[in-house]
């Protein structure tokens, strides 16, 4: 700590602002800041909610800490147990002392791995103080002055949204902006998705009688399936405490095309989480592909990604060593016992809880969730495939599924099948996702492969049985009945819960859940990747 308090003392306040500042997505409030390092050292705060585990992209605010605390800060961390259960209840009320300390325990491990001193450190519970007089008194204030609009807006990003919902979640953003105020900070640390609630309290604290605080936001790591990284979103992230095969899984069914360098989670871990921390990364390759290179600038990896220059494998590969090294030292911690009972007492398995009683009074509880009829997966027929205009190594392909227009889907399938083939060719389509722009050009479905990782990576198109048309509808075997959604809203995740059980089998039959996927006239299936992944 002597170290850290010696070079902050050496810093001008615009080295400290800059130090503050580094690596940030936005900061409101830049004067203020400025004016205060020239006259005392910050204090700053970072909240977070103790809902699922801490996964890995907790590692970007760490290493935001590591920087306020080199410039002098004052740092505050806050372990929002209130905010988790106002949350739509995302963590119960019974669990929520056993949340803050496995949070508590979990977010040290993190600090002391990536070598942040904890003694500068100042740690508090949201409900020491937020049930208090005077905290109290002030929700009720600030509730006779914000709308609810004005409420429900600040929590869009932050919030569950649900059809129908609860009070609680309409206090949760006044809550966090009177916490600027009862913590004494001059400045709140969060993700961008904070922003709307930080705008809240720079309008509302000020009506109080309270200072307006400034605010300094982190870009967003999307998770493994390309949407933000979550805590209660298990597909989309990799928890803190997971084996290096539960790692390796993980990985291994990331979203990482050739080429694409957008809503690749993988590539944006590497940028936000790996060069922050250690300023370089190596991609380790075969001896025949160029030997392993080390990369001092995230924008050369990518430029190098995006010309294929780099194979998927390969940086999954790389960060699969990159992540173990950072999870080794917190997995030792959790091998204690104490610890253990901790992590299995603050997040008990579902099935022993309520999750049981409550799947046998409905009738299925989370496989209805898990319908794979709720996918609107179709025959498509590709009548055109031509060149993406702005990106090498993806392609345009014109698919007939049976509507009145032909539907554009964007795919880099051409690096593995020639144009030639393609054209005419039937083909399976996912349908019912939101559309997604992909280098500028809307993909207004996805095309079904099978893909077997490894060196060199292959993918084949899953075929549709003889005699099938464009726009007929493919099931899962056992569930004919039921009706595609319109559209799968992002946010709960149907598709890759869906994915994650789509498989080829031994006999090149593409099945869920050993189920056979199929048409009316017959079994879909793929030429040679037996064992192979559908996505």
């Amino acid at each position: 700590m002597k170290t850290l308090c010696a070079m902050a003392d050496q810093l001008s306040p615009d080295e400290k602002f800059h130090l503050i500042t580094r690596n940030l997505q936005e900061v409101l409030g830049e004067e203020k800041l400025k004016q205060i390092l020239q006259e005392r050292e910050l204090k700053v705060y970072w909240g977070t909610a103790t809902t699922g585990k801490p996964h890995v992209a907790y590692f970007v605010p760490m290493s935001k800490i590591a920087d306020f605390l080199k410039a002098g800060c004052e740092v505050t961390i806050l372990f929002a147990d209130l905010h988790a259960f106002l949350d739509n209840m995302k963590a119960p009320w019974e669990l929520l002392e056993l949340r803050v300390k496995y949070y508590e325990q979990v977010i040290k491990a993190m600090l002391e791995s990536i070598g942040v001193p904890l003694d500068k450190l100042k740690f508090v519970k949201g409900t020491d103080f937020q049930l208090s007089r005077e905290y109290t008194l002030d929700v009720y204030r600030l509730s006779s002055m914000v709308t609810e609009h004005d409420a429900k807006k600040a929590g869009a990003e932050v919030v569950k949204q649900v059809e129908h919902p609860l009070l609680s979640g309409l206090l949760y953003p006044g809550l966090q902006a009177l916490d600027e105020e009862y913590l004494k900070v001059d400045a709140q640390f969060g993700g961008v998705d904070q922003r709307k609630i930080f705008t809240l309290a720079e309008k509302y604290l000020p009506t109080l009688g309270y200072a307006k605080r400034s605010h300094l936001m982190n870009p967003m790591v999307p998770g493994l399936t390309g949407a933000k990284m979550s805590s209660s979103e298990e597909e989309s992230k990799i928890d803190l405490l997971d084996s290096a095969g539960d790692v390796k899984k993980k990985l291994k069914k990331a979203f990482c095309e050739p080429g694409n360098i957008q809503n690749n989670g993988v590539l944006s871990f590497v940028k936000h989480v790996v060069f922050p921390l250690h300023g370089e990364f190596c991609v380790k390759r075969d001896p025949k592909w160029g030997g392993d290179k080390i990369y001092t600038a995230f924008e050369e990896l990518e430029k190098d990604f995006a010309q294929e220059l780099v194979h998927p494998g390969d940086l999954k590969a790389s960060v699969e060593v990159a992540l173990n090294q950072l999870l080794e030292p917190i997995r030792k911690k959790f091998e204690s016992p104490e610890l253990r009972k901790l992590s299995n007492t603050a997040y008990p398995n579902p099935s022993k809880t309520k999750g049981a009683a409550k799947g046998a009074k409905e009738g299925g509880g989370e496989d209805d969730e898990l319908d794979p009829s709720r996918v609107d997966i179709r025959v498509g027929k590709i009548i055109s495939v031509e060149k993406h205009p702005d990106a090498d190594s993806l392609y345009l392909e014109k698919i007939d599924v049976g509507e009145p227009q032909p539907r554009t889907v964007v795919s880099g399938l051409v690096a593995y099948v020639s144009q030639e083939d393609l054209q005419d060719r039937l083909v399976l389509v996912l349908c019912n996702l939101k559309p997604q722009k992909m280098r500028g050009i809307e993909s207004q479905a996805m095309l079904l492969c099978a893909s077997i990782e490894g060196e060199p990576r292959r993918v084949e198109p899953l075929d549709p049985p003889e005699g099938s048309s464009p726009g007929e509808r493919v099931f899962v075997e056992g569930y004919e009945t039921g009706k595609p959604d319109d559209k799968l809203n992002p946010k709960k995740k149907v598709w890759e819960k869906v994915q994650v059980d789509l498989k080829i089998s031994g006999e090149c039959v593409a099945q869920w859940k050993d189920k056979q996927l199929m048409t009316k006239l017959g079994q879909i299936t793929c030429k040679t990747l037996k064992g192979g992944n559908i996505s």
